[in-house]
């Protein structure tokens, strides 16, 4: 993405991959009900309203803490097209309902598509990642995890009680192993030809 002047909303991503209960409290408050108010008027109701937009917070703290996410454009906009498209999504697996979209509610400004198009494949990325890890035997699961959250290989292998030079070893195995997993995986390839 170009350089683009970081929006001041910046402080609700910011909050988010902080998880700052203030800051998740204000997105609740000020931005869920538009979202809300969307999803009952296009055959939902609140509590799946309330799904999607956790599914959509969640995914915006993945993407802020894995990506340093950066808007460039107002937090509603970002936000509501985010949970709009989750629930269209939804909405196609049953293709019997109907939908009203009214113009209240999109948004043209190329930022937002720009984030919303960034987002949708941080999203199908992780996706893939999380199917594929899972093909993982437990031993690689464990060494790789501890090794996300520990980035001393010394601490890991000590951690998971085995010699430094083997959870070296391993860990590049288990690396392998999922990049081959992923790279061979249909989703990646789809989305590899969709980029």
């Amino acid at each position: 993405m170009s350089k683009k002047k970081v929006h001041e909303d910046q402080k609700f991503i910011d909050g988010l991959a902080q998880n700052n209960s203030f800051i998740i409290k204000t997105i609740y408050e000020k931005f869920a009900p538009k979202v809300i108010n969307f999803i009952v008027r296009n055959n939902g109701n609140e509590s799946k309203a309330q799904d999607i937009i956790q599914e959509t917070l969640i995914t915006i703290y993945s993407q802020a803490t894995h990506q340093k996410l950066q808007l460039t454009c107002p937090f509603d906009a970002y936000f509501f097209l985010l949970c709009k498209r989750k629930w269209l999504n939804e909405l196609k697996k049953t293709a019997s309902k109907k939908v009203t979209i009214t113009n209240e509610f999109i948004f043209k400004e190329e930022e937002v598509e720009d984030l919303i198009f960034e987002t949708s494949t941080f999203e199908q990325k992780q996706a893939v990642f999380n199917t594929m890890f899972d093909k993982l035997g437990k031993a690689c699961k464990d060494l790789l995890k501890t090794s996300f959250k520990i980035k001393s290989m010394e601490t890991v292998a000590s951690t998971l009680g085995i010699s430094y030079a083997y959870a070296r070893k391993k860990k590049s195995q288990c690396i392998g192993k999922l990049t081959k997993l992923i790279k061979e995986s249909s989703s990646y390839n789809q989305l590899k030809n969709n980029l």
